[in-house]
């Protein structure tokens, strides 16, 4: 059988990223659509391109490393940017090439969850952070520890949360935060 892998890259149904240290040295035509950007724009470029924050892109890196390290793969959902600056939910799975050295190549994927989950609520970065573990399941104890931050801080973006979405509980929360 002849398989024609740069082919099946390029037309997954998944957006697909090839990465060293962080930077995007190969994707394909999904990932181009989904951040509104052309090839030429991402090969080379860091991964914090498509991040809302350097914040976020900072603290997600330095919370991926051991996870990768340990297991060799990681996956999340998370707010990214498009060029257009347009936010979005995301699903992101990746795998490193080398588990002792995570961040040196990998692959990785993104799925556009736009269509299931909207962005209309302007957030901080911690914000964001603290939306997607919530849509985890996880509690405010395990966020502040994923988070390497206080419950008490967790449970005070959750009520910044709650005020900005106009929810009453935090089941109503994760609704809104499902549907926008």
């Amino acid at each position: 059988m002849d398989v024609d892998y740069k082919l099946a890259f390029d037309m997954a149904p998944v957006g697909l990223v090839l990465s060293r240290h962080r930077t995007m040295v190969d994707c394909n035509r999904q990932v181009c659509e989904m951040f509104a950007a052309s090839r030429e724009v991402l090969i080379g470029q860091s991964f914090q391109l498509l991040y809302p924050s350097a914040g976020e892109y900072e603290r997600l890196g330095a919370r991926m490393a051991p996870i990768l390290n340990a297991r060799g793969y990681y996956s999340d959902d998370r707010i990214m940017k498009r060029a257009n600056g347009e936010m979005f939910w995301c699903h992101v799975s990746g795998r490193a090439i080398n588990r002792e050295a995570p961040h040196e190549s990998g692959i990785w994927s993104f799925k556009d969850l736009s269509a299931q989950r909207s962005v209309k609520v302007d957030l901080t970065g911690r914000e964001r952070e603290v939306a997607a573990r919530l849509l985890e399941g996880l509690t405010s104890k395990e966020i502040g520890k994923a988070l390497e931050i206080s419950h008490r801080t967790v449970e005070i973006y959750r009520a910044r949360l709650m005020r900005k979405y106009g929810a009453s509980t935090s089941v109503d929360l994760a609704h809104k935060l499902i549907t926008g």
